[in-house]
């Protein structure tokens, strides 16, 4: 057998199941769970997408790209799920969008779905629109830590953030060179707030993280901090895709 590239939509061999997470105000959101295929998680990602008013969904493509390859390729969990009122091929969550207030719910659904599997060492994995719902809400969960993608800062007060301070909690944000909102000069100054706050400024990116050469350094910066023993992730798949 032939290795195969590991770029662009490619789907590595994973555990997947639909799920549904009831939120505590009567909604549904939908969403997938991807596993490793014959080991338990070592860590498990709970993704929070970009703005749904601007086409964020479950299949952002970092996200998605995140949940086909990391359970093989770094034993790590991926969770992903449309926030209420957003539709994806998976289906469409119950509700309306919520302006990151609402998503609140949302994300503690998620979480209640974590604890009640057992997922281990759950670290937050929000991109944009989802990293603002990450730094208001997060810290009412039990996180090993939380990963920012491309924060804007438009909706989380300064109080939020720095509530951070102290946490205990490892947040690391990842800032393109190029993005539409925040840049790296100002992100540390907005983050300064944060001392412990790890700013990663990503020379040539923009906030869309597109070609194969920023999905994987996100990627390998996420393995970094989840699972560092499975660094350096392979560019090749020498296994079954089956």
């Amino acid at each position: 057998m032939s290795p195969v590239d590991i770029a662009g939509g490619i789907e590595l061999p994973a555990r997947r199941q639909d799920i549904e997470l009831p939120t505590s105000d009567g909604l549904t959101l939908v969403g997938e769970l991807a596993l490793p295929l014959e080991k338990a998680p070592v860590a498990t990602l709970v993704c929070l997408h970009p703005l749904p008013t601007h086409g964020g969904f479950m299949d952002s493509h970092i996200l998605r790209k995140a949940a086909a390859r990391l359970p093989a390729l770094a034993d790590v969990g991926v969770l992903r799920f449309n926030f209420r009122g957003v539709t994806s091929p998976r289906g469409t969550s119950g509700g309306e969008f919520g302006h990151g207030v609402e998503e609140r719910h949302d994300l503690a659904a998620a979480m209640e779905f974590v604890e009640q599997l057992s997922l281990p060492n759950p670290w937050l994995l929000g991109w944009s629109f989802g990293t603002e719902v990450v730094l208001k809400w997060g810290l009412e969960h039990p996180i090993a830590g939380a990963i920012l993608l491309s924060p804007p800062l438009h909706r989380a007060t300064e109080a939020e953030l720095a509530a951070w301070a102290g946490s205990g909690i490892p947040l690391v944000a990842m800032i393109p060179e190029f993005d539409d909102y925040l840049r790296p000069a100002e992100a540390r100054e907005r983050f300064s707030v944060v001392p412990d706050a790890e700013i990663v400024a990503v020379e040539g990116a923009k906030h869309l993280w597109v070609g194969e050469k920023y999905t994987r350094r996100v990627l390998s910066e996420i393995v970094e901090r989840v699972n560092p023993a499975a660094l350096p992730l392979p560019t090749e798949w020498n296994g079954s895709l089956a």
